[in-house]
């Protein structure tokens, strides 16, 4: 395995890391509240960060995804990528591609993900209820989803049904409702309610698993950034501050706890880069997929709890700084469905697909 970036994927890894912290600032956050920061979506697009996905792979996102998420900046630039750039370079037709690509890469199309499956959402293909759900191109969907991040700044939805088919809904459609809802990381979500609305397959058999598996390693990249976010920001609270007449961090429970925060914002960002490699390289990466997800949700848990207790009486301060990025870490490990839910399938896949 070789994870060092390509020469490509390095470029636009300090070109993310320059614009996301210039422009991501807690001045200019607290002013967006839990909206999206258009400006810095506007110059990531200019840029050209959002076409990059497409060229840079997996890993390149997952790379881009970590400066995200170490400044936690408001925009839905992975989820537009996971869901809307990969997901249709990789299972779109050549009409599909050929349509829904150039917005996509150049940010005036938005992608969001109702994902994973749920059983609230059935799909019935054109033809009527008799027709083959695996032939069909277009066709209706029903039901709702309680929560879409990033929905309110979506054009494109994907949305996995409950017999985990992938269909396309536009949120401008008839049939199609979204409202606000406000969650602990401001991620301009929304409550997702389709009614007969028209939608457009994508993908065949193994097309939802291969989506739900990058975005599990895309989103354990985002918690990485958080993680490291959140830990720099200790390192420099504790430095700075001085309790009984020397930095906090010479104290050994205060170096000890950040060791082991550094140690697991680590083992995230390993293997989120294990399992975006594999993919990259046309290798399977499910049980990767899940390890980093494991990885994200039960150690990126730990990290940010750990961010807000190394700042003392500061970290209980709702307002500062390092408040957002526990809210974030939070917020991203129900997001990937909890370490004890993601364990329990790791083990059952390893189970199915028994000893390599």
């Amino acid at each position: 395995m070789d994870f060092t970036p390509s020469e490509e994927q390095a470029a636009a890894q300090g070109l993310a890391a320059r614009i996301f912290g210039d422009l991501s600032t807690h001045d200019r956050m607290v002013a967006a509240g839990s909206g999206t920061d258009a400006e810095l979506w506007k110059e990531l697009c200019a840029a050209g960060l959002p076409g990059a996905v497409e060229e840079t792979g997996l890993l390149g996102l997952v790379l881009l995804a970590e400066e995200q998420g170490r400044t936690t900046a408001q925009v839905p630039f992975v989820a537009s990528g996971v869901y809307g750039l990969l997901a249709v370079a990789g299972h779109g037709t050549d009409e599909q591609r050929g349509r829904l690509l150039p917005p996509l890469r150049d940010g005036t199309a938005v992608a969001a993900g109702a994902f994973p499956a749920r059983g609230t959402v059935r799909a019935e293909p054109d033809g009527g209820p008799d027709a083959t759900t695996q032939a069909a191109t277009g066709g209706r969907l029903s039901g709702s989803v309680a929560l879409v991040p990033w929905l309110r700044d979506a054009t494109h939805v994907l949305v996995a049904a409950a017999d985990r088919s992938l269909w396309i809904v536009r949120t401008t459609d008839p049939g199609v409702v979204t409202e606000p809802v406000e969650t602990t990381a401001p991620w301009s979500a929304g409550r997702l309610v389709l009614d007969g609305a028209p939608a457009e397959r994508l993908g065949g058999a193994g097309a939802y698993e291969e989506v739900l598996a990058t975005a599990r390693t895309a989103f354990a990249g985002v918690q990485a950034g958080v993680c490291a976010g959140s830990l720099a920001r200790a390192v420099e609270h504790t430095g700075a501050r001085e309790q009984f007449g020397r930095p906090l961090s010479t104290n050994q429970a205060v170096l000890l706890r950040a060791a082991d925060a550094y140690m697991d914002t680590e083992a995230i960002r390993v293997t989120a880069y294990e399992a975006a490699w594999r993919h990259d390289e046309g290798l399977s990466y499910g049980a990767q997929a899940l390890n980093s997800a494991w990885w994200a949700s039960e150690a990126g848990r730990r990290v940010v709890h750990a961010g807000q207790h190394l700042h003392g009486g500061t970290g209980a301060d709702l307002d500062h700084p390092v408040h957002r990025h526990f809210l974030w870490g939070r917020q991203l490990d129900a997001h990937l469905g909890g370490s004890g839910a993601v364990l329990q399938e790791l083990g059952e896949l390893l189970v199915k697909e028994g000893p390599e």
